[in-house]
Parts: C-alpha cells; sequence; structure tokens
C-alpha cells in the first residue's frame, strides 16, 4: 500500500542533487543534504497510533494499529517514521510520515509472487526475525507528503546495512501516485520472483543484473558489441524511417524488381514499423496498420545476407506482442502463396471466404490470427502519463514525465494575457461596439 500527492514531483526535484550517474534514483540522492533537514527514527506506542490515523486518511483498508504493533514488536526494522528536524524533539518525537516494510523470508516471498500473500494482517511465521537476512523486501506502506518524500532515500540507507544490502525490493501500489512515485525511484514493473512472472509487483534489484533486463520483444534492441545478437525495436525518427526504406529497398526493389512506386504506396506515414538489427546493423523491418477491430501485418522484409538467422521469426512475434498491447484481438495479413508454411507457424490461417489475388507479380491468399489482448493493454483509463510516452516503450517512463516536475507556468497564455492587458484601447472601436 503506497500514496502520496502531486507535490512529490516538487520535493523530488529539490532532493535530486548533482551525483554519479546512476540507473537508479535511489542511488543517486545525495542524502547528506537531505538529513539537514529531516529526520528518520524508529516510532513506537501512541506514535504508531498517530501514524495509522493520518495514513487512514489517504489510504482505504489499511491495516489497524495493533497488526502493525505486532509486527514491529516481531521486526522493529519493519517502521521508520519521517520528521522535519525543524518539528523533532527526541523526548517526544512525532512522526510526519512513515516508510513501513515487511522482511519476508522465503516461504513470504512465494506467497507475495504469487498473490496468495495477506498484506492487511501479516502472518509472523512468513516473515524474518530483525537478525534474520530476509528472502525479499515487501514495501508495505509509503506515507510521504510533500518534502517529507526526500526523507524516503534516508529510510532506504536504514535497510542498506550488510544483512539487508542485496535483498531486492518489491512493491505493490495502490494508487496512480504511487506508482509514478515507484517508478522515479527506480522500481520496475512486472517482477520475476524466483522465476515466477508476477505483473501485479514493481522490484527494485538491489544488486545490478550480470545480463541484460528482460525487455518486451518489440523494444529489445539496444546498442552491442556482439555482431550476432539480434533485438527489434520500433522506428521513431526519420532516421529509423530511412532504415526500414533501405531495407525495403534492398529486398523488394532489388530482388524482387518491385517498381518503387508500388513498394512505397504511400501508407508508411500512418503505420507502425519495426526494425529488427543483427548486431547494431539493420536487417529487416515489419509494417503494422491499424484498423477499427483489426491490424493488418504485412511488408515483412529481411535482407538476403541474414535469412540463416532467426531474425524474421522475431520480428513477427515482436509484431504479434506489440499488436496484443495495443489491445487487439485479430491480425489480418496478405501471405504470398509459397509462404504460406511460415506464416502459419504463428497461427495465421486462410480463413472462410479467404480470397486469392495478385499484385506486384505475386499470389496472395487472406490469412488471420485470433490473439488474446495483453494483460496490461493500452486503453482508456490508463495513467495518461503511459499514453503519452513514445510508441513500444510504454514499460519506461518518458520525458514528458520528467517535465512534470516543473512548475505551471503557462508561458503561451501568461504571455497572451499580458499583451492583452498592456494593448493600448482604440477610442473608435469601443465607441462602435457601444
Amino acid at each position: 500500500m503506497t500514496v502520496h500527492d502531486t507535490r512529490f514531483a516538487c520535493s523530488a526535484k529539490d532532493a535530486r542533487l548533482p551525483a554519479p550517474a546512476s540507473d537508479h534514483f535511489l542511488d543517486g540522492l545525495a542524502t547528506n543534504r537531505l538529513a539537514k533537514r529531516l529526520v528518520v527514527f524508529t516510532p513506537s506506542g501512541s506514535t504508531v497510533d498517530a501514524l495509522i490515523d493520518g495514513v487512514r486518511r489517504d489510504i482505504a483498508n489499511v491495516s489497524g494499529p495493533e497488526s502493525v504493533k505486532r509486527v514491529i514488536s516481531f521486526n522493529p526494522d519493519c517502521l521508520w517514521g519521517i520528521a522535519r528536524k525543524s518539528r523533532y524533539d527526541a523526548g517526544n518525537p512525532v512522526a510526519e510520515g512513515l516508510v513501513a516494510f515487511l522482511m519476508l523470508n522465503a516461504k513470504g516471498l512465494d506467497r507475495l509472487a504469487c498473490g496468495t500473500f495477506d498484506a492487511g494482517e501479516p502472518d509472523l511465521t512468513l516473515l524474518a526475525s530483525q537478525n534474520e537476512k530476509p528472502a525479499g523486501i515487501y514495501v508495505w506502506a509509503l506515507h510521504a507528503r510533500g518534502q517529507l518524500a526526500g526523507g524516503i532515500p534516508l529510510v532506504f540507507e536504514k535497510i542498506s546495512t550488510p544483512l539487508y544490502a542485496d535483498v531486492d525490493l518489491y512493491a505493490k501500489p495502490v494508487t496512480v501516485d504511487g506508482r509514478r512515485f515507484l517508478e522515479a525511484l527506480g522500481f520496475r514493473p512486472a517482477a520475476i520472483v524466483a522465476g515466477i512472472f508476477a505483473p501485479h509487483l514493481q522490484v527494485f534489484p538491489r544488486v545490478r543484473e550480470p545480463t541484460t533486463p528482460i525487455l518486451p520483444s518489440y523494444d529489445s534492441y539496444r546498442r552491442t558489441t556482439n555482431r550476432r545478437a539480434i533485438g527489434v525495436t520500433i522506428a521513431r525518427s526519420f532516421e529509423d524511417l530511412s532504415r526500414v526504406v533501405a531495407v525495403r529497398s534492398a529486398v523488394y526493389l532489388s530482388e524482387q524488381e518491385c517498381p518503387y512506386e508500388e513498394e512505397f504506396d504511400g501508407n508508411d506515414l500512418s503505420a507502425t514499423h519495426l526494425i529488427g538489427y543483427v548486431g547494431n546493423e539493420p536487417a529487416a523491418c515489419l509494417r503494422v496498420r491499424y484498423f477499427a477491430d483489426f491490424v493488418k501485418m504485412e511488408r515483412l522484409a529481411v535482407r538476403r545476407e541474414f535469412r540463416q538467422t532467426r531474425l524474421a521469426f522475431k520480428v513477427v512475434r515482436a509484431g504479434i506482442e506489440l499488436c496484443r498491447a495495443k489491445g487487439y484481438r485479430k491480425i489480418y495479413g496478405h501471405s504470398q502463396k509459397r509462404l504460406l508454411n511460415f506464416w502459419s507457424r504463428f497461427g495465421f490461417r486462410p480463413f472462410e471466404g479467404s480470397r486469392e489475388f495478385v499484385f506486384s507479380d505475386f499470389d496472395y491468399i487472406e490469412v488471420a490470427l485470433d490473439i488474446t489482448p495483453h494483460p496490461q493493454a493500452i486503453a482508456i483509463g490508463v495513467d495518461p502519463y503511459i499514453m503519452i510516452r513514445p510508441e513500444g516503450r510504454w514499460h519506461v517512463p518518458g520525458i514528458l514525465e520528467r517535465s512534470a516536475i516543473r512548475p505551471i507556468t503557462r508561458p503561451s497564455a501568461s504571455r497572451s494575457t499580458e499583451r492583452a492587458v498592456a494593448a493600448p484601447v482604440n477610442p473608435r472601436r469601443e465607441k462602435i461596439r457601444a
């Protein structure tokens, strides 16, 4: 359970200080400066009661004070209070915000991954004691408004002791602001816990993986020194479109002797293009066009020198996953009759009433594939920030989200108002209006 308000954006901006390059927000904060303004401590007794009352005003179905006290009696490292240093009294400490953890043992982590862990009334047999190394750390509650959000990295520093330093953190946000906040800290959506895919959890890996993190198949290309590595991405720039044109020119114009105007048919600027790479060389492409209740997959091209690889299969599968991510249930296509066996490997079949036809000197047949939308398909109702992320990169916070840390100034509207106020009055025009 997590909550905080939109004022976190401003406090996060204030908290981020120059630091060595880092993939994670938590790793890049200068906590020594934060500690000058904020205090974190272990609350107890009546402080816990007051804290839970404050959280209940923002989060429904939060655990009761007795449950929280039972957990922190078992492991005091589970609850940390945050207070402004200017208001902190060591003799009578009052917490203004909190971060609570559940130190899970192996059985507890397995329950969390499977979605059967009861975080409302935690079973102590599923938790690690204070001096026991946990299998995973669950962010149980996070409530820090405004400037208090800057104290959260201070709390995470408290669980960076040798006992906890290499234990991954997990969270299940219950508010949109909470999810954004965790992503800003460096949490990743859709955790994989001991081989169990847990799309309901976010994960913050404490130890950097030696391998590339799992990426969607349609966004798997990154520049590499491995000349045999295969990756797929989406064309997002004019330079990317030029790569698509180069691949299709080599295949269709040169090999198949297709006339230019028939190959570049006026549909390229209304479609999504996938590019397949071998190493850093653009080697294949695929076009996807969107209609009301189906998508059309077309213009698959693989350069001759790369046809002995699995690139064609990876590009098509990436295209199918892209369509699932967009929420479609049917993919339609035109298969050259000689390539029908290739498309059938993905489940494409001629359907009742399929027609055979000819264009650009080849014979084709209509095929279709029924698919199931992705569980997290893009649709009305998702976080609006996800909608405005770059095509195919909905799993990564985008540049427009980072722009949200700037204050609202409405520059063009403000200038228009200033011009209207400063504009001289035309007496003649005012007389005509009267």
